[in-house]
This record gives structure tokens, C-alpha cells and sequence, in this order.
């Protein structure tokens, strides 16, 4: 289950984008001994990777269709009432 996790992580954040430290070294031979020249350090990003979003969706999560097609009736009442609400509101406050 630890390789499992793993992946879960790793597919969780190419899904979200991170940042990532690339370092680029330049070296020279003085007298036969290495010589650090150069190290240049930069972050690089890497943006939000749509296929790994649908993935982790599909592996991991229950679609918003089985969540509603399990819920009780007080809970679908509950629901129904958030909706509503977001739509008089005309905004988009997240999902349960």
C-alpha cells in the first residue's frame, strides 16, 4: 500500500502544479583538480496537468453523480438546499 501512496502523492501534485529547483553546475580541470565555475539555481514551474486531474478523479474519488446517487433523502434535501442557495448567490462557494 506504500507504492500505492506514493503514487497517489506524485499524481496529486503534477495534478495541482508545483515549483522545482533546477541547478545547472559548470565545472573546469585545474591541474587536474575539479573547479566549481558556475551554479546557477532557479525555480522552475510546472503547471496543473489536466490528464493527471481526470486520473486521479476516475482512481481515487467518487464522482459527484455517485455521491448524490448514495445520499439519504435528508441528505439530497440538505443538498438540494446548498444549490439553491449558490444559485441565488450566482456564485460557486466549492462543492461537499
Amino acid at each position: 500500500m506504500e507504492e500505492e501512496d506514493k503514487i497517489k502523492k506524485a499524481l496529486l501534485k503534477k495534478a495541482l502544479g508545483y515549483n522545482a529547483e533546477e541547478i545547472v553546475t559548470e565545472y573546469s580541470y585545474d591541474d587536474g583538480e575539479e573547479k566549481l565555475l558556475k551554479k546557477k539555481i532557479t525555480t522552475k514551474h510546472y503547471s496543473p496537468d489536466i490528464s493527471a486531474v481526470k486520473l486521479l478523479l476516475e482512481r481515487y474519488y467518487k464522482t459527484y453523480e455517485d455521491k448524490v446517487s448514495s445520499m439519504s433523502d435528508e441528505e439530497l434535501e440538505k443538498e438540494e438546499e446548498r444549490l439553491l442557495n449558490l444559485i441565488k448567490k450566482g456564485g460557486n462557494s466549492g462543492n461537499k
